[in-house]
């Protein structure tokens, strides 16, 4: 395995690594680093936890030339608030003997704050695709200088829905630019805006023995429902003093506050939660009081998962298994980080015993089923999309069926041939009756 010294990094940059106490470089950023040296566009396939962030930092910076522009030589763009922070947050540690002028933008702010920090110059670039793209149709974020653009989590920011301004951004950015991309899965929507924009790519992959989930004890419990789930999770919490530091995973805001509820109202204080609709200052105190240790777990949705560098977890926990199988791989890797180990767990409703397959098909790996703790109380009590919806009564009578079968004689009234209407019928017969009548009128008169 290579060292950072035979990287062959800058003074300033390798005194940086030093000081983070970093030896070696990760398989990716191994991998990665004399592609992107090379100046080619490059697509890097790797799952979380992988070390992704320096894997494109790192040659970048060593090729970072100061120019005396106030526009970005480098734009990075994340899916999330909560990911600029943290890359910015890396840039910075990177560039701590670097004169680089650093800077992160994302909704939820002041846009004219972040109008002001545009004006004052940057070298670095970090921000989310809505407000990037919103600050250059403004015209206060040019591209003129940019050299370098890393889309970080493109797989996870289509499924946000961000693909419009991705395009528009990349349509405002001159041709002649170095392209990096990292997801963690490759689709058609990824092959799709690759084909568009970038220049025969190099696709560096993570192979999967190089992943942490070797490192991660994947087990599973049978739970009937949601409200037996917030027993058992609270019993574990309760029992074993190993979980000292918990993600909790659910599919969507709503059971995200759901269960934050209930487990505040047991166990008070030793959880927060995080989503899409709290506000940025909550969600960035909550991860800060995580990192400190002021809290013991975070409750949290997918879309603060992808990127997150949440160190020491101890324990993940799927309180409800994802959707889609890939998910999987992103949540736990949260765990097992810079080569320690991990746990994963994961509650499994008879609803989501499908999902628990589609999982393990995709791993080639069975995920351990643990015996029902008998302490533990199994609730009768469902929440909504639980319950089984009611029959829908039929508000129509049903025809009766004769006795004797489908077919039957018509009444004899019904045996009348129509002729027409009985309307027509009427009208003809009474004109020929007057007709007649009048003729014999005149007849009379006559004689």
């Amino acid at each position: 395995m290579a060292t950072f010294e035979q990287l062959n990094l800058p003074k300033s940059l390798q005194k940086a690594i030093d000081d983070l106490g970093f030896a070696a470089p990760t398989p990716i950023q191994e991998k990665a680093f004399p592609v992107i040296m090379s100046g080619r566009d490059m697509m890097g396939i790797a799952q979380t936890g992988t070390g992704k962030t320096f894997a494109y930092l790192l040659p970048l910076l060593k090729m970072y030339k100061f120019t005396p522009t106030d526009t970005p030589k480098i734009v990075v763009l994340v899916p999330t608030r909560e990911l600029v922070v943290q890359v910015v947050e890396e840039v910075e540690k990177l560039t701590k003997y670097m004169s680089v002028r650093t800077l992160g933008i994302y909704g939820g702010v002041n846009i004219n704050t972040q109008k002001n920090s545009v004006m004052d110059g940057i070298d670095v670039l970090v921000g989310t695709p809505g407000r990037v793209m919103d600050l250059a149709l403004d015209n206060y974020l040019r591209f003129d200088e940019t050299q370098k653009l890393v889309i970080d989590e493109f797989d996870e920011m289509l499924n946000m829905g961000f693909r419009p301004q991705l395009t528009s951004i990349l349509a405002m950015m001159k041709p002649k630019r170095q392209n990096i991309l990292f997801s963690a899965t490759m689709t058609d929507d990824v092959d799709a805006v690759l084909e568009d924009f970038f220049d025969y790519p190099e696709e560096v992959t993570l192979a999967p023995s190089g992943t942490p989930l070797e490192k991660i004890a994947q087990t599973a419990y049978d739970v009937p429902n949601f409200n037996t789930k917030v027993n058992l999770l609270v019993h574990l919490l309760q029992t074993d003093d190993a979980m000292e530091r918990v993600l909790v995973f659910v599919n969507n805001k709503r059971i995200a506050d759901l269960l934050f509820d209930k487990i505040d109202e047991l166990l008070p204080g030793q959880f927060g939660v995080i989503h899409s609709n709290k506000s940025q200052n909550y969600r960035l105190n909550a991860m800060a009081d995580f990192q400190r240790g002021d809290l013991r777990g975070l409750i949290t949705t997918d879309i603060m998962a992808r990127g997150l560098d949440i160190s020491d977890i101890s324990h993940v926990v799927n309180f409800e298994m994802p959707e889609i199988p890939e998910q999987y791989i992103h949540r736990i890797g949260r765990t097992g980080r810079a080569g320690g180990s991990g746990n994963a767990l994961s509650l499994v409703t008879p609803r989501e015993a499908d999902m628990k397959i589609e999982v393990e098909i995709l791993m080639n790996k069975e995920i351990d089923l643990l015996p029902f703790p008998e302490a533990v109380e199994i609730s009768k009590q469902l929440i909504g999309p639980e319950k089984e919806k009611e029959k829908v009564k039929f508000l129509l009578k049903k025809p009766k069926i004769s006795d004797t079968g489908a077919f039957h004689e018509k009444a004899a009234k019904n045996k009348k041939i129509n002729l027409g209407g009985p309307g027509k019928t009427k009208k003809k017969t009474g004109s020929v009756n007057r007709a007649l009548l009048r003729a014999q009128a005149a007849k009379k008169k006559k004689k």
